[in-house]
């Protein structure tokens, strides 16, 4: 309540947590379908502020038409598969984060990059991520 001390004496009975808006690949990216006019920025994944204000930024230069450098950024047009169905999305996430926290273990104690790290990252799909990381 160190946010909203106002709420110090309100009960609070639900919550809720989970994935919002974050892609498969966990890559922010975006694109414009000229054909309908719709287009798509996002999945910036804690990255919001600055990435929000380059997409915005590149957007209006795709819908201009204009050739910059920011449309020929590697995130335009970027496509992420869509999540399994729940539950199996929420337990590979939740197995994913207990692999990546063994790897993490590992990195600290040996000081290099985790061959668990990598693997877990490329079976539960995130190899474009992995690519960024450790390449």
């Amino acid at each position: 309540m160190n946010f909203l001390p106002q709420l110090k004496d309100v009960a609070i009975t639900h919550r809720w947590g989970g994935t919002l808006a974050i892609p498969r690949n966990w890559l922010p990216g975006l694109r414009l379908d000229k054909l309908s006019g719709v287009g798509f920025l996002g999945g910036y994944v804690g990255e919001g502020v600055a990435a929000a204000n380059l997409a915005g930024r590149t957007m209006a230069d795709l819908i201009l038409e204009r050739r910059s450098d920011l449309v020929s950024l590697p995130w335009v047009g970027v496509r992420s598969r869509k999540w399994e169905p729940e539950p199996l999305g929420w337990l590979g996430v939740r197995v994913s984060r207990r692999f990546m926290g063994a790897a993490d273990t590992s990195e600290t104690k040996k000081q290099k990059t985790a061959k668990l790290a990598m693997r877990a990252a490329h079976v539960f799909g995130e190899t474009e991520l992995s690519y960024y990381l450790w390449t």
